[in-house]
């Protein structure tokens, strides 16, 4: 039977659980994860662990930190002061902000503090710093990209 390869399209059913258990991801209910393998669309722990398998199979992965979203980076955590808030929002812990870096890019930040003059964000992946744990089903491979052939 045909194994998953790098460059393959594939199709996947996962169940994402962190190492406690809590769900944080699941394409239940939903179309199959699509993705080229190896291409960098999804985090390389995933791409690695679906080499190999055949339509139809199932399995568990785990995937540590550094092959998920990384560890948690301390350069990510700003020091934002309240009164560059608008009047009317009120910060708490937990709250899910977007920043702009002033080149147009924006990005999600976290409060993980609130201070008397000013707020913690936290600009990490959520799952950054997580060991990750999915379980895993091949739907199909779609096959990989067809070589270029370049005739005289």
């Amino acid at each position: 039977m045909q194994q998953v390869k790098s460059g393959d399209t594939v199709r996947v059913h996962y169940h994402g659980k962190l190492t406690d258990g809590t769900t944080f991801d699941s394409s239940e209910g939903r179309e199959p994860l699509e993705f080229e393998v190896g291409s960098g669309n999804v985090i390389a722990g995933f791409d690695s662990g679906v080499t190999g398998m055949q339509v139809g199979e199932k399995k568990t992965i785990n995937i540590p930190a550094d092959e998920a979203y990384g560890q948690k980076q301390e350069d990510l955590l700003m020091e934002f002061p309240l009164d560059r808030f608008p009047a009317d929002m009120q910060p708490e812990i937990g709250m899910q902000l977007n920043m702009s870096n002033g080149g147009g890019q924006n990005f999600p930040v976290v409060i993980t503090e609130v201070r008397e003059d000013s707020v913690v964000l936290d600009a990490n992946h959520p799952l950054a710093g997580e060991e990750l744990t999915f379980d895993l089903e091949l739907v199909e491979i779609k096959g990989g990209k067809s070589p270029l052939i370049i005739m005289p």
